[in-house]
C-alpha cells in the first residue's frame, strides 16, 4: 500500500514528477491516467513555454492530441524534473474559443476568409499609415524566428511603437520562474530593447486613446489586458490580431489571423539563463490556423519588406548571421580603440609593464 507521511499530503507544484520516478507503475497521474496507452504515443522532444526557465520536455501525443508532458533530462536546465503548472498548461490549445479561420471586418461585421485576402488586406490596411501612426505589440511568449520578422516587419513600416508584455508572478527558486515569458531574453535580443519589457506599453495605450496611434498590431496578447477598453479598440481604423484564442478583444479586430501554440510549431528561444534552447512540432494546428512565422512572413512579403523564406530554419540563419556580423563589428571596434590606445600610449612614452 502507497500512502503519504501521517499528516501530511502530497500536494505541491511538484507531486507529479512522483509519477515520474515511481519503478512499479503504481503511481499514475488522474490527467492522464486510462486516456491513452502508453505506446500508442507519439513522443516529440520539445521544451516548456510555462515560464522563463524552458524546462526540456517530452510531449506525447496521437493523431494531434496532446495527451500529456513529461520533463526530458538536460543537467544545465531542469534536471530530470518540472512543475506540475508547466507539465499540465497545454489545455488550452484545446479550447472551445480557439481561432480556427483568419477573418475580415466588412460591412461591420467579421467574416470568414482564406489566407491571401487575409495578408493582402492586412498589409492594406497598414500600408494606410505613416510609420508613428502605427504600434506593434509583440509576445515574450513567441520564438526568436518570429520576433525577427516582426522586427523586420516594423522596420520595413517605419514602425518606433513597439513592445512586448511582461510577465511577473512569484516564483519558487527551485524550477518556476518569476518570469512567466518564456522568451523574453530573445525578445531584448532581437528587438534591440534598450529598456525593460512593457517599459512603452502605457504610452502607446495613451497614443490610442488620443487617436495618435491608427493601426495597432497585436501579436499573441489581448489588448485589454494593456488598459485599452474594448470601445477604444472598437474606433481603432486597423486593429490586426494574430492569436490562437478567441476574446472579447478579437471581436473588434479589422482581421483576425489565427495562428499555432507552442506544441504545433517550430522555433528557438532564450531562457532566463541566456541557453538557446528549441521548440519542436508535436501536432499539427485546428482548422485553417497556421505557423506564426508563415503569417509573418507573408505579411512582410505583402508591405514590401521581405524576400523569399521557405522555412524556420531559413529565418534562423538570418538571425546567426546577424549575430556574427555583431560580434565581428564588436570586435572589430575593439581592435580598433586597442590600435588607439597603443598609439597614444607611444606618442606619449608610456611604457606597458
Amino acid at each position: 500500500m502507497l500512502t503519504a507521511h501521517s499528516g501530511k499530503r502530497l500536494e505541491n507544484n511538484y507531486s507529479l514528477n512522483t509519477v515520474d520516478i515511481c519503478p512499479v507503475g503504481a503511481l499514475t497521474s488522474t490527467d492522464f491516467r486510462f486516456k491513452m496507452r502508453v505506446w500508442f504515443l507519439k513522443e516529440t522532444k520539445s521544451i516548456c513555454t510555462s515560464c522563463a526557465t524552458g524546462c526540456n520536455t517530452i510531449i506525447g501525443t496521437r493523431e494531434d492530441v496532446i495527451y500529456r508532458q513529461t520533463p526530458r533530462e538536460n543537467d544545465h536546465v531542469n534536471s530530470c524534473w518540472m512543475c506540475d503548472y508547466g507539465r499540465l498548461n497545454f489545455k488550452f490549445l484545446e479550447a472551445e474559443n480557439r481561432l480556427l479561420e483568419p477573418q475580415i471586418r466588412s460591412d461591420g461585421k467579421l467574416i470568414a476568409a482564406d489566407w491571401p485576402a487575409a495578408i493582402s488586406e492586412a498589409s492594406l490596411q497598414l500600408k494606410q499609415f505613416t510609420g508613428n501612426e502605427i504600434a506593434i505589440v509583440a509576445s515574450g511568449r513567441m520564438t526568436n524566428e518570429e520576433l525577427w520578422l516582426t522586427s523586420q516587419l516594423a522596420k520595413s513600416l517605419g514602425v518606433q511603437w513597439i513592445d512586448i508584455v511582461p510577465r511577473r508572478e512569484p516564483g519558487d527558486d527551485i524550477l518556476l520562474s518569476e518570469d512567466r515569458n518564456p522568451n523574453t531574453n530573445g525578445a531584448r535580443l532581437i528587438l534591440g530593447s534598450t529598456s525593460e519589457p512593457g517599459a512603452k506599453l502605457m504610452a502607446i495605450a495613451e497614443a490610442v486613446k488620443s487617436g495618435e496611434i491608427k493601426a495597432l498590431v497585436m501579436l499573441k496578447e489581448n489588448a485589454m489586458h494593456l488598459g485599452m477598453p474594448v470601445e477604444q479598440l472598437a474606433q481603432l481604423p486597423v486593429f490586426i490580431v494574430m492569436n490562437i484564442l478567441a476574446h472579447e478583444a478579437t471581436q473588434k479586430a479589422t482581421v483576425v489571423l489565427p495562428a499555432c501554440g507552442f506544441a504545433e510549431k517550430r522555433g528557438s528561444m532564450i531562457n532566463g539563463k541566456g541557453r538557446l534552447q528549441r521548440l519542436n512540432r508535436a501536432a499539427r494546428p485546428p482548422g485553417n490556423a497556421r505557423d506564426d512565422w508563415e503569417i509573418l512572413r507573408d505579411l512582410l512579403q505583402a508591405v514590401g519588406g521581405g524576400d523569399s523564406l521557405s522555412s524556420s530554419d531559413d529565418v534562423f540563419r538570418r538571425i546567426s548571421e546577424k549575430a556574427i556580423a555583431q560580434a565581428v563589428a564588436i570586435q572589430a571596434r575593439r581592435r580598433a580603440v586597442g590600435r588607439k590606445v597603443h598609439e597614444a600610449r607611444k606618442a606619449l612614452g608610456v611604457r606597458r609593464d
